[in-house]
């Protein structure tokens, strides 16, 4: 694992940081990278990041500025454990990662054009079933003063969002109801990948372990919500429509 503090931007310190017990614990993190890995998002080969793709130091700080790092006996009443990976994960998934203004803005931005191309996708003029383009779909974003949440993904927040467009433009989206069976074994990583990206109605833990859930999910993002989670399952999700 790479041992430098300092991140390769500027040679400005990226931070990921979470606070427990009163004390404070920071990794220095790969911005996008931590992003991509808080999101569940996996890359053209299918494949999530890995966290140590993430990380840009091994070890956990009490202040990574100062160089000062967090004792073992801090880390093990926080977390239950010194192992550095398991407690980065933690800071990543749970903590806040400090970005500078210029990333933050990139990163909006490229939100932005995630949201305007999902709504594309997955949504007609209401009047004449036509596609909405996307410059009238920018002005009602604009015109409704709507704006994304830096701390939630795109996915999470689409249904609030199509509800504010609403007045402004006659939106009309398809939905899909799913039945997912997910085996034992990656039950709980796949809990947090449907959670963000469809409403679940009812949901079942088996006796084996496995996790039976019916959930809803527009149209539109069907094909990509059922790669993902091929992706993590090695492909033994079984969806039923």
């Amino acid at each position: 694992m790479p041992s430098q503090i300092y991140s390769k931007e500027a040679g400005k310190v990226t931070v990921a940081r979470l606070k427990r017990f009163g004390k404070t614990f920071e990794i220095s993190v790969d911005p996008d990278k931590a992003l991509e890995y808080k999101a569940g998002k996996t890359g053209k080969a299918g494949k999530t990041v890995d966290l140590r793709e993430v990380l840009l130091a091994d070890g956990i700080f009490s202040d990574i500025k100062k160089g000062l790092r967090a004792s073992q006996q801090d880390l093990q009443t926080a977390f239950k454990t010194t192992e550095v990976e398991t407690i980065a994960e933690t800071i990543v998934q749970h903590g806040e990662i400090q970005l500078t203004a210029e990333h933050r803005a990139e990163e909006r931005e490229q939100q932005r054009r995630k949201l305007v191309y999902l709504i594309q996708k997955q949504a007609v003029d209401g009047r004449t079933g036509l596609p909405l383009p996307a410059e009238r779909i920018e002005t009602a974003l604009e015109q409704g003063k709507i704006h994304l949440d830096d701390y939630k993904t795109v996915e999470e927040q689409f249904d609030g969002i199509i509800s504010k467009l609403r007045p402004i433009l006659p939106i009309k989206i398809e939905q899909k109801k799913l039945l997912l069976t997910i085996p034992a074994q990656y039950a709980g990583k796949s809990y947090q990948i449907v959670k963000s990206n469809s409403s679940i109605l009812k949901e079942n833990w088996n006796a084996d372990g496995s996790w039976t859930a019916t959930v809803e999910i527009p149209a539109g993002l069907k094909v990509e919500f059922i790669e993902k989670l091929n992706a993590l399952t090695h492909g033994s999700v079984v969806v039923k429509e």
